[in-house]
């Protein structure tokens, strides 16, 4: 089963996307502020992490920047997801060392297949 780590400090959001992606087969883990998204990423190591730019904690930078300089999460696949104005975020995502960017508010029809593409184009770049 595909794992997903979600940081993302709005419950909503977060019960959202389990509620989107569980369906589809991949197992949700959430963590609610960048310190324990950073934890749970080096405990568990997912498939792919999606990243809330704005956290309490820390900010979603400073997460991707420790992960991306830890042994073994080069090739993570992290995506941001914000509320940024589309060209902003997916400038912003690619200089923060992101794979790709997906804006809120999501489309509820059109996210697992977005999920689906990152997780596929990240396999056939192996």
């Amino acid at each position: 089963m595909t794992t997903i780590l979600q940081i993302e400090d709005n419950y909503a959001n977060r019960v959202l996307i389990e509620r989107i992606l569980e369906p589809h087969d991949y197992q949700v883990l959430n963590a609610e502020t960048g310190q324990t998204g950073i934890a749970m990423a080096l405990e568990h190591k997912p498939d792919l992490i999606l990243m809330d730019m704005g956290l309490p904690d820390i900010d979603g930078q400073t997460v991707v920047t420790h992960l991306r300089q830890t042994p073994g999460f080069q090739d993570i696949i992290i995506i941001a997801l914000t509320a940024w104005p589309p060209q902003i975020a997916e400038e912003m995502a690619q200089r923060y060392g992101c794979d790709g960017c997906i804006t809120k508010p999501i489309s509820v029809k059109a996210f697992p297949n977005q999920i689906a593409y990152y997780l596929e184009k990240a396999n056939s770049d192996k």
